[in-house]
């Protein structure tokens, strides 16, 4: 082992919500380190390239660094800067490409990873839901035109897409690919566009569907996908179209393998809550937090940037007042 100190506390993950724990843990004089399996807010760096924020900069912020933004609403190429920003300003602690493997609580928590092992006094889960989708568990899925992940729309010129789901990434999938020449069909199981959809989007894509620029089929499903055609179920019936992509946005869930392995109990509850102290973000496993989406379970939806960056403070008070 090539780290032979105990740290007051490590966090796996190196989001912005991990980066304000780095952050209060460092203020507080706590030892720490962040492990990361990929880069730096690799769950930004996966989003859309084109992708705008909902919350407005000044919500994003973190350690007391300013985000100066062209507009209200940052891109990501700024989120990206800005972090990187926070990171050097503050000097943080992070490995990164570093996959964490297994947590085990002994006299201290022994954390393994890909590449080394540590020892931490404490341990903070901050590993959003970006990493695993909701399948759709139908016949083709596995083609490889089939992608539940979205970056920019030049790859879908002149080309047949069809987009599952009515939430904000669907929408926003369905218009930039139709913007950039494809011919873009939703498929929605609902009965209309998702109300949480981005407020001054919405108007687009439902006047882009009434005018028949994008075609959406409502209270529907895709039931088959197959290397150049895909049957969806409708009201009216089972249909087959051509087609040559298929953009699954279903969502994200986190890691509950993860969460299990180390020890942390899932609540019956139909989102799958973590079990853990609100007041204090520790779970059943004392000495073992939660901080950011991932305290949501399935409800993905709970928890951002702007509502949870003060688990940051929360946690590493109670490491704080633990150690007194």
């Amino acid at each position: 082992m090539s780290e032979h100190k105990v740290y007051d506390v490590i966090i796996i993950g190196g989001g912005p919500i991990g980066l304000a724990c780095a952050i209060e843990a460092k203020k507080k004089n706590l030892s720490y380190l962040i492990i990361e399996k990929g880069c730096l807010v690799n769950s930004l760096y996966n989003y859309p390239m084109n992708m705008t924020f909902f919350s407005t900069s000044e919500k994003l912020e973190i350690g007391g660094v300013p985000f100066i933004s062209h507009s209200p609403k940052p891109t990501r190429t700024e989120a990206l800067e800005y972090y990187r920003r926070v990171t050097m300003n503050w000097d943080l602690k992070i490995r990164l490409y570093e996959k964490v493997t297994s947590v085990e609580r002994k006299e201290v928590f022994l954390i393994q990873t890909d590449k080394d092992s540590y020892h931490s006094k404490h341990v903070v889960l901050s590993t959003g839901f970006y990493d695993l989708p909701f399948l759709l568990n139908v016949p083709g899925e596995d083609l490889p035109k089939v992608k539940h992940y979205y970056t920019e729309p030049h790859p879908y010129f002149g080309q047949k897409v069809v987009v599952i789901g009515a939430a904000n990434s669907s929408v926003d999938v369905a218009l930039e690919t139709y913007r950039k020449g494809a011919a873009v069909t939703m498929v929605i199981r609902d009965a209309e566009i998702n109300s949480r959809v981005k407020y001054w989007v919405r108007p687009d894509i439902e006047n882009r569907i009434a005018e028949g620029s994008i075609k959406a089929y409502f209270n529907s499903s895709l039931t088959e996908i197959r290397e150049h055609e895909v049957d969806i179920l409708t009201p009216g019936g089972s249909l087959t179209l051509k087609n040559d992509f298929v953009l699954a946005m279903t969502g994200y869930q986190p890691s509950f393998t993860l969460m299990k392995a180390m020890g942390i109990q899932i609540g019956d509850d139909p989102m799958k809550t973590p079990v853990h102290n609100p007041d204090t973000m520790e779970t059943n496993v004392k000495g073992l937090y939660l901080a950011g989406v991932v305290c949501g379970g399935l409800q993905t939806n709970k928890w951002f940037i702007e509502n949870s960056r003060v688990h940051a403070e929360v946690i590493m008070k109670e490491i704080v007042s633990s150690k007194n």
